[in-house]
């Protein structure tokens, strides 16, 4: 579950101005997370005390975020086929505390754009992957969406901002349950969790109208194919380990699903249980 977008030439040669962005964002997170220093009588250095970030200070950084995803949109326009990210889909950006999503200590780090480790191998993706997995979705305010890989819950959080209901398999028992209980402490109810394996669905909630993966596959899987409901669309990461791309898939009414391949990424493996 994750990753950065590949570019044929990376996004600092490609588009010097987001080099720019993304050295202030370093800049100003070690401003931010490097102890001050006192200097003693004796010579001696020590570390000072630093308060915490308080949520005003990591509201501030979400806004930041935000506006580094839509110059890196705009600057991406010719791949992904438009300028600007849906402002309900920016508007979700900005709401959805990204640090709680984050091992506590990697949240000084959780609003700028890049993947995350998590554990068990796995990262949360970058906030621009996000937030262009979920505008490709393209989802309505009364849609049950189907997400494959819960991690620690920040993209179904996304998602639950903006639909009726979220239905998460994650196949990483720790993950489902730190997600879980994440969502119950801040009330995200339109959102059900379950531990097993992703490429077989939840056949029990669907049809879906939209189904979002966030691990790589070489294909669609069969049962995910299957349910999703005729109009239905599916956004994920295809290929194996050296090449993906993030791939839409359009679901049509006598059942046939047209794929069209947006950008190349890099995701770890959708794990399955036999």
């Amino acid at each position: 579950m994750w990753m950065v977008a590949k570019i044929s030439l990376s996004c600092n040669e490609r588009y010097p101005l987001l080099a720019v962005v993304r050295a202030d964002a370093r800049t100003t997170f070690h401003k931010q997370a490097f102890h001050k220093r006192a200097f003693h009588k004796r010579d001696v250095w020590k570390e000072s005390a630093v308060k915490e970030m308080s949520e005003d200070h990591y509201a501030i950084l979400r806004r930041h975020m935000v506006e580094v995803i839509a110059i890196q949109a705009e600057l991406a326009c010719d791949e992904i086929g438009k300028a600007a990210l849906d402002g309900r889909v920016m508007a979700a950006m900005r709401g959805v505390p990204r640090h709680l999503f984050v091992p506590a200590q990697l949240a000084g780090y959780a609003y700028h754009n890049m993947p995350l480790p998590i554990g068990f191998d796995k990262t949360i993706s970058q906030p621009f992957i996000v937030a262009l997995m979920t505008d490709l979705l393209d989802v309505r305010p009364d849609d049950a969406v189907l997400e494959v890989g819960t991690g620690l819950g920040y993209q179904a959080a996304v998602l639950g901002s903006l639909v009726r209901q979220v239905w998460t398999v994650e196949v990483v028992e720790e993950f489902a349950a730190a997600a879980e209980a994440l969502f119950q402490k801040l009330g995200y109810i339109n959102i059900g969790v379950r531990v097993g394996d992703g490429s077989r669905g939840w056949a029990e909630h669907a049809p879906f109208e939209r189904i979002i993966v966030t691990a790589a596959a070489e294909r669609v899987p069969p049962a995910l194919a299957e349910q999703l409901k005729p109009g239905g669309r599916i956004v994920l990461p295809m290929g194996g380990a050296g090449a993906q791309t993030l791939t839409v898939g359009d679901k049509d009414a006598q059942g046939r699903l047209s794929l069209r391949p947006v950008i190349p990424v890099r995701f770890t493996q959708l794990e399955t249980v036999q």
